[in-house]
């Protein structure tokens, strides 16, 4: 699937931006806009009854599990495929996934309370009907064995091991298993390939990994004198007697408040990326050599703990003030082909883990608004967009004829008196614009914003659809 869409600028001058940053939260702004996710949740919800339970897929008991990219996301995906669940009237339900508490509509939310249970059992419950949806947020990525999951819906950035280590989760054996299926919003063929193809068949280490950068590294960290040995010791001490965390955050907190003090920013983008680095190398060198070093172990204890709190380092965001700048125009999800992933037959090399721990802040890029809105819709929009002539053919012509074909309402042009018409007429238009939205959010936006464009678009289509009737 690719998604198109053309963004407009709403402000009189042409203010400078961080391009690069700006991207990222445009990319952000129209995937998760409400108006897309809602039209994504249509055609996850659809494929999933027309192309996978009317199909009979492992014997009709087949699961999907919805692939997001964060907390937020996933929250949205929830409500927008439980409301077009319930609009289909279909007997099936999702289950959200996601760790910890968020803020949500300015109510804090939990996978329990969405759910109606407590997260033990998703696992469990996703095994039974009526659940069939699992919406993930980076959880149930990795690990997780469940032979009844037949499709993935993907929109989330997916590359190298964590593509294949998510894409894996399909492919559990089941006796009625015959295939899987992914549909992705966000990835392309030949990134997903290109995952898959290093661990295909054998897999070569393409040069070994230097157990002497540890030594360098834990070097490096010791000296910024984030942390004490002594508290390396006294939190290891703790965890390992099963202390609780509220007993274990004063000894972080102490050393974050180092690290922001006594640390300026290059410090802190070293320590940090440095601390990464001994928990990426240790991690895998654990993992095959019989190591007897309890002070590495023990650092990497204690950094497994304190990496998550340490702040990033503080920089002026110069992208900011830019989504109140401008609006989406248009949104559209198009199918691009459907295709059977060939893997090489052939031994794949990788690189060895990378051990270097250092990095530097990156310059900001400005651009104007103007040119950094030309580029976006350049990248994501470029398909033939028209404007005044659209909108009057939709108003004049596709959206009366689709209004016209609606059964319910034929059905009450046909047997009922003109009130009963227009009121399963308002229904269908309803459902005809929420159609509409993905050939044009803004005249969507309009016809639910604003209630004298409502008034004039109902009574244009219902003159032009009941007369039809009379004549």
């Amino acid at each position: 699937m690719a998604s198109y869409y053309r963004l407009v600028k709403t402000v009189a001058g042409d203010p400078e931006f961080d391009a690069r940053r700006a991207r990222k939260k445009l990319r952000r702004y129209v995937e998760g806009h409400e108006h897309a996710i809602r039209l994504k949740a249509e055609i996850m919800v659809d494929h999933f009854h027309e192309q996978v339970l009317a199909q009979r897929k492992i014997g009709g008991a087949a699961r999907a599990m919805v692939v997001t990219g964060g907390i937020e996301r996933a929250i949205q995906y929830c409500h927008a495929i439980r409301d077009y669940l319930a609009e289909r009237k279909s007997p099936w339900r999702a289950i959200v996934a996601f760790s910890g508490e968020h803020e949500y509509g300015g109510v804090k939310v939990t996978e329990a309370a969405l759910n109606g249970f407590p997260s033990a059992q998703i696992a469990g419950q996703f095994q039974e009907d009526p659940y069939r949806f699992l919406i993930c947020a980076d959880k149930f990525q990795t690990g997780y064995d469940e032979p009844l999951l037949h499709t993935m819906y993907v929109d989330k950035p997916l590359a190298g091991i964590k593509a294949v280590q998510t894409l894996s989760r399909l492919n559990r054996a089941h006796p009625q298993k015959h295939d899987v299926f992914v549909l992705d919003f966000m990835n392309d063929v030949d990134t997903i390939q290109q995952a898959f193809s290093d661990y295909y068949r054998t897999t070569i280490l393409a040069e070994e990994t230097d157990p002497n950068k540890l030594h360098d590294l834990q070097a490096a960290l010791d000296g910024a004198q984030v942390y004490t040995p002594e508290q390396v010791e006294d939190l290891v001490r703790q965890y390992l007697g099963g202390a609780d965390r509220d007993r274990l955050d004063p000894i972080l907190d102490a050393c974050v408040a180092v690290y922001r003090e006594q640390l300026d920013e290059d410090g802190q983008v070293n320590f940090k990326s440095q601390a990464k680095a001994f928990l990426r190398t240790y991690g895998f060198l654990s993992t095959i050599l019989p190591y007897t070093n309890a002070g590495w172990e023990k650092l990497s204890i204690f950094l497994t703990f304190l990496v998550p709190k340490l702040p990033a380092p503080v920089e002026e965001d110069l992208s900011r003030g830019i989504l109140e700048a401008i609006d989406m125009d248009s949104y559209r999800v198009e199918k691009l082909a459907m295709t059977r992933i060939e893997l090489p037959d052939a031994n794949a090399e990788i690189g060895p883990v990378p051990t270097s721990g250092g990095a530097h802040p990156r310059e900001p890029e400005l651009d104007r608004l103007s040119q950094i809105i030309a580029a976006f819709n350049d990248q994501f929009g470029n398909i033939p967009w028209s404007d005044a002539d659209r909108v009057h053919k939709l108003i004049t012509e596709d959206i009366p004829s689709r209004v016209a074909a609606d059964q319910a309402y034929q059905n009450a042009r046909q047997h009922s008196d003109k009130q009963n018409a227009r009121i399963e007429h308002d229904k269908a238009l309803a459902r005809v614009m929420t159609a509409v939205l993905k050939d044009d959010t803004e005249l969507f936006k309009q016809f639910m914003d604003n209630a004298s464009f409502k008034r004039w678009l109902t009574d244009i289509v219902f003159n032009l659809t009941y007369q039809d009737k009379a004549a």
